[in-house]
C-alpha cells in the first residue's frame, strides 16, 4: 500500500506520551457522542501529537466473532477474519480522536487507506493486547493525510498489526497528481448491499455514525444517501476470497475510492497476479471503482 505521498515531506508526531490506559473498552455510543462535539484548531503544518491507546488482556467474545462472520460473509470458524481485531480496536482509534490535543475535528476525518497485516495465527481463547497510536503525517493536494498505527499482542508477541490512513480535508496549495485508473479483469460477482447493511454492521462494530444509518442522517453530513461502512465493504472482500487466503503471513492493502451508496448492486472482481492477488469493487456499470485491494 503506497501509505503516504512519497514525494512530499513524512512529518512524525511530536514526542510521545505515555499511552492513555483503558481498563476495559469504552462505550461505542458514549465515545461518538464526545467525537460528535470535538471542535479543531489545526494550523497547516502543525506537528501531530504523540497520542496513543493502550488495553490489555481483551477475550474475543465467541458470539460476537460469529455475528460478525455472518454479517460479512464469513464461514463460522475459530479463525478471526483479518478485519476483525480492526473493529475491536476501533474505540481506541476514537479514544485519540476526542483527546482536547488532538488538534482535528473527530467527526469529517475520510478514511482512505487500510492496511492489515496477519503475522501468526493464536488461540482465540488466549488474551490480546492491544495499542494505538498516532503514526506520521504529510501535506497532499487535499489536506493533510495521517495515520494511526495499530497492534495486537499474544504471549508479547505481535498477531497482528494494522495501519490506517485518514484524510483532514484543508487548502494546502500543492498540485494535485494524476490518479492512474482502477483496471479489473475476468467475470465479476454480482452482489445486492442491502439499505440496512450499514445498520447491521453498526449494530455488531457499536460504530453508529449518522453517515452509515439513514439517508436522513447523512444527508447532515453532506452525503446523499447512507454509505456502507468502508471496513465492512473490505471484510466482505475478503470473505469473497477467504478459502484462497494463508491461516498467517500475509497483508492485505486497501484504498477506498468512492462512497459505496446504499442500497446498490455492486461488482467484485480478483485475479492472480505475479506475486500477488488484485480485487477491487466497482459500481453497476463498471465504470467507478469503490475500492481496490491487494493481497501480498
Amino acid at each position: 500500500m503506497k501509505s503516504m505521498n512519497k514525494s512530499a515531506e513524512m512529518q512524525k508526531p511530536a514526542h510521545s506520551k505515555p499511552p492513555i490506559v483503558m481498563q476495559e473498552l469504552p462505550s461505542m455510543p458514549s465515545l461518538l457522542g464526545k467525537a460528535a462535539f470535538k471542535s479543531g484548531n489545526y494550523a497547516l503544518g502543525d506537528q501531530l501529537p504523540g497520542l496513543s491507546t493502550q488495553i490489555n488482556s481483551l477475550v474475543i467474545n465467541r458470539q460476537h466473532l460469529q455475528a460478525y462472520q455472518q454479517l460479512c460473509g464469513f464461514q463460522s470458524s475459530q479463525t478471526l477474519p483479518a478485519t476483525y481485531l480492526h473493529m475491536i480496536g476501533f474505540p481506541l482509534f476514537l479514544k485519540i480522536l476526542i483527546q482536547q490535543d488532538f488538534p482535528m475535528r473527530a467527526m469529517g476525518q475520510v478514511h482512505l487507506r487500510n492496511q492489515i497485516s496477519v503475522h501468526h495465527q493464536f488461540d482465540i481463547r488466549q488474551p490480546i493486547d492491544m495499542t494505538a497510536a498516532i503514526g506520521g503525517s504529510v501535506l497532499t493536494s487535499r489536506g493533510l493525510e495521517w495515520n494511526i498505527d495499530v497492534s495486537a499482542r499474544v504471549d508479547n508477541q505481535v498477531v497482528w498489526s494494522g495501519e490506517s490512513v485518514f484524510l483532514h480535508r484543508c487548502k494546502t496549495g500543492i498540485p494535485r497528481e494524476a490518479v492512474a485508473p482502477i483496471r479489473h479483469e475476468g467475470e465479476p460477482q454480482n452482489w445486492q448491499v442491502d439499505a440496512d447493511i450499514g445498520r447491521r454492521y453498526a449494530r455488531v462494530s457499536g460504530d453508529y455514525n449518522p453517515i452509515h444509518l439513514t439517508d436522513i442522517t447523512a444527508k447532515l453530513f453532506g452525503f446523499k444517501q447512507a454509505i456502507a461502512h468502508g471496513m465492512w465493504s473490505k471484510a466482505r472482500c475478503l470473505a469473497a476470497l477467504d478459502q484462497q487466503l494463508p491461516d498467517e503471513g500475509y497483508s492485505v492493502d486497501v484504498t477506498f475510492h468512492r462512497p459505496l451508496f446504499l442500497p446498490s448492486q455492486v461488482l467484485f472482481f480478483s485475479q492472480q497476479l505475479e506475486e500477488r492477488q488484485q480485487f477491487s469493487l466497482f459500481n453497476q456499470t463498471a465504470e467507478q471503482a469503490h475500492l481496490e485491494g491487494f493481497i501480498t
